[in-house]
């Protein structure tokens, strides 16, 4: 197996925990901003390219989020998710947004939570792919513990020919994310790494440090 070669950046000293980590789309980001990242999962994920462990998102926050400086959430979003409308049940899917922002909260350090623009977040920052130049299409909520504000990235460009580009197979529209590390069925659920790497760099200048 050919070893993975991570992207060139300049670390900047911080620790970043990426709880519900998947296969790592904005965890890459984080890293690319220069964080240390731990992920975890409570699912194996053997493609995730930094060091990872598999437990219990809630249990592991609870117990050593205090040991990062900056602590992400996904939590599952399947449960707001428009295509849970369509295809199922939502709420035979768990809601671990209120429980995953307390377990955050306690922790004491700065936090983002993550998720589909339909879920019960603050929408500090809505991003979306075409905001910065990439052939997709996916909005995104993000809720932080500093709130909104910041500096501003592009209106979203939905030209006519994108929504085809996101049916031409998910090998292309994990590369079109930059998250070219991935199978087909991780790229289902990632997120491109484009998006932290700018929450990313909100969190640093407040910090008053210099992002990557």
């Amino acid at each position: 197996m050919t070893a993975r070669v991570l992207p060139l950046r300049r670390p900047n000293g911080l620790r970043l925990l990426d709880v519900c980590c998947g296969a790592g789309g904005l965890s890459m980001g984080y890293y690319l901003a220069g964080f240390d990242v731990t992920g975890v999962d409570i699912n194996p994920q053997p493609n995730y390219p930094f060091p990872f462990i598999q437990a219990d998102g809630l249990d592991y926050t609870a117990e050593h989020g205090h040991t990062f400086d900056l602590v992400h959430g996904s939590w599952p979003c399947e449960r707001y998710a428009r295509v849970t409308r369509w295809r199922g049940n939502p709420d035979s899917h768990p809601d671990l947004i209120g429980p995953g922002r307390d377990v955050m909260q306690a922790t004491g350090r700065p936090w983002v939570i993550e998720n589909v623009p339909e879920a019960p977040l603050r929408p500090d920052y809505l991003l979306c792919g075409t905001q910065f130049g990439l052939n997709v299409r996916r909005h995104r909520v993000f809720e932080t513990s500093w709130g909104g504000g910041g500096d501003l990235v592009a209106p979203c460009w939905h030209r006519k020919d994108l929504l085809a580009f996101e049916h031409k197979g998910e090998r292309a529209y994990a590369d079109a994310m930059g998250c070219t590390w991935m199978t087909n069925l991780e790229a289902r659920k990632a997120v491109p790494p484009a998006y932290t790497q700018w929450i990313a760099a909100q969190f640093l200048a407040l910090e008053g440090r210099t992002a990557a």
